[in-house]
């Protein structure tokens, strides 16, 4: 009630509008970021050297 009598009918209508937008983008920023971790991992190479068997232990 506070909020309509300082802000009118409009001002949060543009307010929850723009909270609805920045929900949006996060959602798909986070499903953005999921997609391009599994391609991602598909084209990595394991560049590890393996351990040398071969050595003599001390």
């Amino acid at each position: 009630v506070a909020l309509l009598l300082f802000g009118g009918r409009g001002r949060i209508s543009s307010i929850m509008g723009d909270m609805a937008k920045g929900i949006g983008a996060f959602r798909k920023g986070l499903k953005d970021e999921e997609e391009t971790k599994s391609v991602d991992n598909d084209d990595m190479v394991n560049v590890t050297p393996k351990k040398d068997e071969t050595k003599a232990s001390s």
